[in-house]
This record gives C-alpha cells, sequence and structure tokens, in this order.
C-alpha cells in the first residue's frame, strides 16, 4: 500500500535536502563535496541519526530509510561516471598519454594487486578470493581525488598530470578486472570449489559461458556505430530548429540506461555499457554537447553512490573490531603509497610530485565497492572479510583530503624553495589534458571553414563548434576538429578549451548570436584575443562595446574590397591602393570604437595583439597593367 502524505518521497526529499546543504556549505569550507556525501551518509543512515529514529518520530523524516531504492540510483551514478570517462577516452588522447598511462599507470594497478593479494593469501584467503581484493583495492578514487587537486591548483603541474594518468589508465581498468571476476567466478563454479583452487581444465568452458557476453558487446559497439551518430544528428536538427533542448538531454539519458541494460542483459555490468556507449560517442561530433548535458545528472547520481557508500558504513563493525579496519585502511594506504612513489620516481617524476602523487593515491577508489560486491556476490570473497575491507576502503577514501594537505606540507619542507610544479613535463612524459594555444572558431560556415583553411595554411591549430548539424558534419567530413554545440553557454566554450585558448573568433552571422557569444567568453576570459563578425558598423560598435578586440562589419569590408579592386583594374599601383585600404580600415574601428558606449574598460588592450601596420605610401609609382 502506498505511503500516506507524501512518504514514498522521504528518501528523495532527505537526499535533495543534504546536497542543497552539503554541496554548497563544503564548496565554502574548500572541501570536497564527495567527502560531505559521504558524511551525510553515515549521518542519515542506520548508524547516525536512524538510532533514534525510533524514540523520536520526526527523526525518521532525517534519515534514508530505504537502502535498497539508494543502491538501485547508486548503481546509476556509476554508470554516469564511467559514461563521462568513455567520453574522455578518445584515441588521440590516449595515444599523447601512452607513456604514463599504459606504463606508470598500468604498472601501479599489476603491482598493487598482487601485493595486496599476496598480503590476503597470507591471511589464509584462496587465490580467487584474494584476486577480487588486491584488484578492487589496487585502484582509487577519481571522483574524490581530482576535485582535491582542482582545490588546490595542483591539477596542471607534474603532479596533477601524472596522477591524471594513473587514475585514467584505473578507468580503462576497470572493465577488464569486471570481466576477470566473471571469469574467475565461472572458473570457481565449474570446478565446484567455490573459489578455493582453479582449475586450468575448466578455462574453456568459462570461456565458452562469456560467449554470448563477448557476442552482446560486439553487437553493442556495432549498433553503436550505426545508430548513435544519426540519432543526434536527428535531435541536433529538431534543438537546431528550436524544439527544446530537453530532446538532447532525453537523448543522452535513454543512451546511458539503455546501454547499461543492453549490458546487464548479456552478463555484464551497467558500468560497462556505459563505459561502451561513452567511448562510442567520444570519437563523434556531439561529445563536448553530450558532456555539458549529463553533467548535472552525472553530479547528482554520484552524490546518491557516495551518501550509499556513508550509509554502508557500519559504525558498530568499525567499533567491534576497530583495530582490523584501521590497521587495514592504514596499511592498504601505505602499501599501495610505498608502490606508487617508487614507480613514479622511476618513471622520472621529482621527489616532491612522486610523494604527492603516491599519497593522494594511497587511498581506494569507488570502483573497489563495484569490485569487492561482484566478488562476493559470485561467491569468491569471503564476505566477512570483504565487508571489512569495503569499511577500510571508506575510512581511506575520508583520508584523501588529510593526505593531500599533509603531502602539501611535507613536500614544502623536503622540496627547495622553487616551485616545481610550475616546470612543465618533457614532450616525452607530458599527458595532454587539452590542446593548449588552439584558436577557437564559433560559427563553421563558409565564413569560418575559409578562416579554419587559412590557420591550417599557417600551421595554426584550432577547434570549431557549430549549432548547425549540417555545418559540423561538413566540417567533420573534410577532417577538421568541429563540434556541435551553442557556443553562447558558458560550460560549453569551457569544453571546447577556451581557458587555454589563443583567440576565438566568432563568424556566426546572427548578430544577437553573436552578442551573447561574445558577452559570454570576455567574462570568461578578459585577457582573449576575441574577433568577431559584424552584420554594419551600428553592429560593429556594439561589439566593442561588449569587448571585442576586433570588429569585422561585411558592409564595410565589402565596400572596402570593391574599392580596393575597382582601382587596381583603374591602373592604380597596388602599394598605393593596400595602404589606403588599411588607412581607411584603421580610421572606420577608430570610429566604431569611439562609438562604443562605455566601453574603454571593458575591452582589452591591443597591446597583446600583433601589430598590423599599413605599408607605406610610395612617392611616386608608373601607372600599372592589368
Amino acid at each position: 500500500m502506498t505511503q500516506a502524505h507524501g512518504g514514498e518521497y522521504r528518501d528523495l526529499v532527505v537526499f535533495l535536502a543534504a546536497a542543497g546543504v552539503v554541496v554548497p556549505l563544503f564548496n565554502r569550507l574548500k572541501i570536497s563535496p564527495v567527502l560531505g556525501f559521504l558524511a551525510a551518509g553515515v549521518l542519515l543512515g542506520p548508524d547516525g541519526l536512524g538510532r533514534f529514529a525510533q524514540q523520536g518520530g520526526w527523526l525518521s523524516w532525517l534519515t534514508i530509510g530505504d537502502q535498497a531504492q539508494i543502491r538501485q540510483l547508486s548503481e546509476l551514478g556509476v554508470a554516469f561516471l564511467l559514461f563521462m570517462i568513455g567520453l574522455e577516452l578518445s584515441w588521440e588522447r590516449l595515444k599523447a598519454m601512452r607513456r604514463l598511462v599504459f606504463g606508470l599507470g598500468m604498472l601501479q594497478i599489476a603491482i598493487c594487486a598482487g601485493a595486496i593479494a599476496v598480503v590476503f593469501m597470507i591471511l589464509g584467503q584462496p587465490l580467487a578470493g584474494a584476486a577480487v581484493l588486491g584488484m578492487g583495492l589496487a585502484l582509487s578514487s577519481t571522483a574524490v581525488v581530482m576535485p582535491v587537486l582542482a582545490a588546490q591548483g595542483r591539477l596542471k603541474g607534474e603532479t596533477g598530470r601524472a596522477t591524471f594518468a594513473v587514475l585514467l589508465a584505473q578507468d580503462v581498468a576497470v572493465a577488464p578486472i569486471l570481466i576477470t571476476v566473471t571469469v574467475l567466478a565461472t572458473l570457481a563454479q565449474g570446478n565446484g570449489t567455490g573459489g578455493a583452487a582453479i582449475e586450468p581444465a575448466e578455462l574453456g568452458r568459462a570461456l565458452f559461458t562469456l560467449a554470448p557476453a563477448a557476442g552482446g558487446l560486439f553487437l553493442m559497439v556495432l549498433l553503436g556505430r550505426l545508430v548513435l551518430r544519426p540519432m543526434f544528428r536527428s535531435v541536433a536538427r529538431a534543438q537546431h530548429r528550436g524544439e527544446g533542448r530537453e530532446l538532447f538531454v532525453a537523448a543522452c539519458l535513454l543512451v546511458v540506461v539503455v546501454a547499461g541494460l543492453t549490458a546487464q542483459a548479456v552478463g555484464l555490468s551497467m558500468s560497462l555499457g556505459a563505459l561502451v556507449a561513452g567511448v562510442l560517442l567520444a570519437e563523434t561530433e556531439f561529445r563536448r554537447e553530450v558532456e555539458v548535458a549529463i553533467d548535472p545528472f552525472k553530479g547528482l547520481l554520484l552524490g546518491v553512490f557516495f551518501i550509499g557508500v556513508g550509509i554502508s558504513l557500519d559504525l558498530d563493525a568499525v567499533a567491534a573490531d576497530p583495530a582490523t579496519v584501521m590497521g587495514m585502511a592504514g596499511g592498504l594506504i601505505l602499501l599501495k603509497a610505498l608502490v606508487i612513489f617508487v614507480l613514479a620516481r622511476a618513471w622520472g617524476l621529482t621527489g616532491r610530485s612522486a610523494l604527492e602523487t603516491a599519497l593522494v593515491l594511497g587511498p581506494a577508489g569507488e570502483f573497489a565497492f563495484v569490485i569487492l560486491t561482484t566478488g562476493m556476490v559470485e561467491g569468491l570473497a569471503d564476505p566477512g572479510l570483504t565487508r571489512k575491507a569495503m569499511l577500510a576502503a571508506t575510512i581511506s577514501m575520508f583520508a584523501v583530503p588529510i593526505l593531500a594537505v599533509l603531502a602539501r606540507t611535507l613536500t614544502r619542507r623536503i622540496a627547495p624553495p622553487r616551485d616545481l610544479e610550475t616546470q612543465a613535463l618533457s614532450p616525452a612524459s607530458s599527458p595532454v589534458l587539452a590542446p593548449d594555444g588552439a584558436v577557437l572558431i564559433v560559427g563553421f560556415g563558409r565564413v569560418g571553414r575559409l578562416v579554419g583553411d587559412l590557420l591550417v595554411e599557417h600551421d595554426q591549430q584550432f577547434v570549431a563548434l557549430d549549432a548547425d548539424p549540417a555545418s559540423v558534419r561538413a566540417g567533420r567530413a573534410e577532417g577538421r576538429e568541429v563540434y556541435y554545440g551553442d557556443a553562447a553557454r558558458p560550460e560549453m566554450l569551457n569544453a571546447c578549451g577556451l581557458a587555454t585558448a589563443r583567440a576565438l573568433i566568432v563568424t556566426m552571422d546572427a548578430p544577437s548570436k553573436v552578442d551573447e557569444v561574445v558577452r559570454t567568453a570576455r567574462a570568461l576570459r578578459p585577457d582573449l584575443i576575441l574577433i568577431a563578425r559584424a552584420r554594419d558598423d551600428r553592429h560593429a560598435a556594439r561589439l566593442y562595446a561588449l569587448g571585442v578586440t576586433d570588429a569585422v562589419p561585411e558592409t564595410t569590408e565589402a565596400s572596402l574590397q570593391l574599392a580596393e579592386n575597382t582601382l587596381v583594374d583603374l591602373g592604380v599601383p597596388m602599394g598605393l591602393v593596400l595602404a589606403s585600404i588599411h588607412e581607411r580600415r584603421d580610421g572606420f574601428r577608430r570610429t566604431f570604437q569611439a562609438a562604443a558606449p562605455d566601453n574603454q574598460g571593458t575591452r582589452p588592450s591591443r597591446a597583446f595583439r600583433s601589430p598590423r601596420p599599413a605599408p607605406p605610401r610610395p612617392a611616386a609609382a608608373p601607372p600599372q597593367t592589368k
């Protein structure tokens, strides 16, 4: 029977209230909101306020009672996280970061998993169970570590780049680890030992059992390549006609859910299906728009995931055996940190960066719960020890911000005074997080393509953005890096690399839309070279008021081009013509700038741009013939 007075929505209200309080509070305190969600889960769970809910009825409205519902939403949150990770796993990015990702990162996973597995085997665990525990605890928390480093401003230094590369390697390894757990479970069930031993003779039967999963994965990839791009093009055309942005959001949600459910149907995890969908979309022109559309849902659902993790922290179990749980957490951090420090030094990182990287990556990560739960359900890992390992993993995640501060303090004492984080990595080891120094072109129609061609002709890298699916498709067909999206949205410009762009060129023919993009870009980057296409003189003056570096009015430029061609055809020397045109263009520019109301404080100085002096006027020249 349905609960009266809206009680069926109690858990949802409690979660939203916690999110509305926790995130702003922890952001203000400069603490990762993830830790806030973890703490909220402990407080709102059965070991927090739930203990007193029986004595005071009103407290039941401040607790989360349906943990099964939270777990279901948590699975969806992990799926969205893996989907976003898949969007970042383009072949170009992996190639640029291959040395750290496939070298340092993969070796860290293998050695840490092996070392942890050996420890559990010494404690009496069978090989299969120890392997599951080792693989799960070898991973670190992308969702916790990256925000903590971002808050400290460490992402662009050596520590941030090395940490990101290792975390990316771990994210790539999640799918193979889940498949490995499934294989181990099949082998253990095949020989009837319950995981105590693994018979090699069962390998063929295990692989045959996994054939439907492999076939389903292949079918997902095939259908994804055939269906995803046409589907998103259709949605983009509808959105371009003004039929609502919610269509794109709905399409993104549909892809994540359907990919996850399809993977579950063929015996794989929902997370793996979402990862595959993200990788497939990463190669399309809709990648940036998908990132922007899905990000709010990912953050909210990940909040559900971490609240679920906090709820699962059994304080009674910790209190019953604190030495084992806390010792396991401390031992895990120390063992992983030691391995990562040695490997980081071997890969050429400075002692300071190696120590910081090792400490923040020492704790366990969110995928430990996914892998350990899978191993426990499959009967590979001892439930009692696995639950203690999950408790230790949760406690270690709480320690990430503390370890980051400790690492900063230690490195300041042992490192030289100069800030080693400002040193760039060598080209051989530097993972490219975003194409620094590229020119961003907004609008890739006739004008935008011509600008892009000239940039390429002069060896200048560019990224283009357009809200017209046809223009995007034409640009992609020419091999250009063109993405679909609305450049008037700050999150879209940031996703396309505005923070590191050398210049922004707006070529759209809709004056109001040009104004929106200019206003947004100037607010994000006051120092940016910003050149915009204007409809006429009045529009150019308005753009200068909004802060453009240069405005190029169509009517004025057409007049100057007509005058130039006419004078040359009449036999006037080319030098005289060019000098006159440049002089007149500079005069128009001064007029437009003077007509711009109250723009002197908003427009950036032209001192940082390359000057464009007019050629000197020759004293005399013979008539030129054509």
